[in-house]
């Protein structure tokens, strides 16, 4: 994840970018149930509105907890399917927080009603992060239901209203991509402070439409108009929560932005950008599934780590046998092609290796959905830049 509101503030207070304090366990992202009441067309855990047998129970989970707990995981994010269909979700939530976890819950929110949303409130849990893939017409499609976003649009509204810490998610495509002015301007109005733009991966139910990922002209034009918005806000001392995910050129491409602007500013930047890490799959996030099956994070389920229910989480994590893990806890990757020669390899290390592999079946090819132009991946030479 890209945090991108934090390092506008540091330009614009043009003081020293901080170093973040790197915890000793991964960020968990938790598929607690594979139902859901929607098919999104770009579903990574290919849900539908059906059981699936075999799924962890309350006992089971609260085992796994303490597992994440003793493994110094700082947070997990509780996810789907839909969450809120899963009946024990405020106890598993309560029993985190009594961890001294922190807890999101990622949902579509389209069920919340008032009594779920104090529920959750009540439960401690420190963030609620809805799914919105643009402005009505556009959502319903993503969505594949007539009536998705003006259910969601309540739900956040509910969340809001409960004292939550409400945020929106958009997965940025070739289908939605004009959307996204309109949809950070929807969720300013709303009194919400988090956007964060997802870049689009290929997995699960979302490698059927590997065609509608946002091209790279349009990926460009969303980036530079996310970041001018960002330093708008940013410069009024009201930078807000933007982030982005899924595409590790975020930081090389915001490397770039700063050297047309801020010269003096650039050495500085690489080196927070360079402590930031780039790509954390199979590092700092870590996916475990609605069976307990470890992934190196969510757009990797082809790629089973171990069970939980087998193993501790942290003997699973720590685990270099196999070969994907090995290559993703290495430092440099194995990377190959464009991404091996690329000058700036280091901030966003090889960025989505998942995407390489969905289109050439080899995990270290280049990753297909950098949009850095070739003049862009070599080095930065006196704050100039292409």
């Amino acid at each position: 994840m890209f945090r991108l509101s934090r390092f506008m503030e540091a330009l614009r207070d043009n003081g020293p970018i901080a170093t973040p304090r790197r915890p000793r366990g991964p960020v968990v992202i938790w598929n607690l149930i594979r139902r859901c009441n929607l098919t999104c067309k770009h579903c990574y855990s290919t849900s539908a509105d059906t059981d699936f047998a075999g799924e962890l129970s309350t006992a089971e989970v609260f085992t796994v907890l303490d597992q994440l707990h003793a493994a110094g995981v700082p947070a997990v994010i509780l996810s789907g399917g839909e969450p809120l269909l899963r009946p024990d979700l405020f106890a598993i939530a309560r029993r985190a927080k009594a961890l001294g976890l922190h807890v999101s819950v990622s949902s579509n929110g389209t069920l919340l009603d008032p009594a779920i949303a104090r529920e959750l409130a009540d439960c401690g849990v420190d963030y609620y992060g809805v799914s919105l893939d643009g402005l009505k017409p556009v959502h319903d499609v993503f969505r594949q239901r007539a009536g998705a976003f003006d259910d969601a649009l309540a739900g956040i509204r509910i969340a809001r209203d409960a004292g939550l810490r409400v945020g929106v998610r958009m997965t940025l495509t070739e289908s939605n991509a004009a959307d996204l002015p309109a949809l950070v301007a929807l969720t300013e109005d709303e009194g919400l402070d988090k956007f964060y733009l997802s870049h689009f991966n290929y997995a699960g139910r979302g490698r059927k439409h590997q065609r509608q990922d946002a091209r790279h002209v349009a990926t460009r034009q969303a980036m530079d108009w996310l970041f001018a918005h960002v330093w708008s806000r940013a410069r009024q001392e009201r930078a807000g929560d933007f982030v982005t995910g899924n595409n590790d050129a975020d930081g090389v491409y915001l490397l770039h932005w700063v050297a047309r602007r801020f010269p003096h500013r650039v050495d500085d930047l690489r080196a927070r950008l360079l402590q930031w890490g780039g790509n954390a799959t199979g590092i700092g996030v870590a996916n475990i599934d609605n069976l307990g099956n470890v992934h190196p994070d969510t757009m990797w389920w082809q790629v089973g780590l171990g069970n939980v229910r087998e193993r501790p989480f942290g003997e699973i994590w720590a685990d270099r046998s196999h070969p994907l893990m090995d290559g993703l806890k290495s430092r440099p990757r194995p990377l190959e092609g464009r991404c091996a020669g690329c000058a700036h390899r280091e901030i966003c290390n090889g960025n989505t290796r998942v995407r390489a592999f969905a289109v050439s079946g080899n995990p270290w090819a280049e990753d297909p959905g950098c949009y850095l132009s070739d003049a862009e991946t070599r080095p930065l030479r006196c704050g100039v830049t292409a």
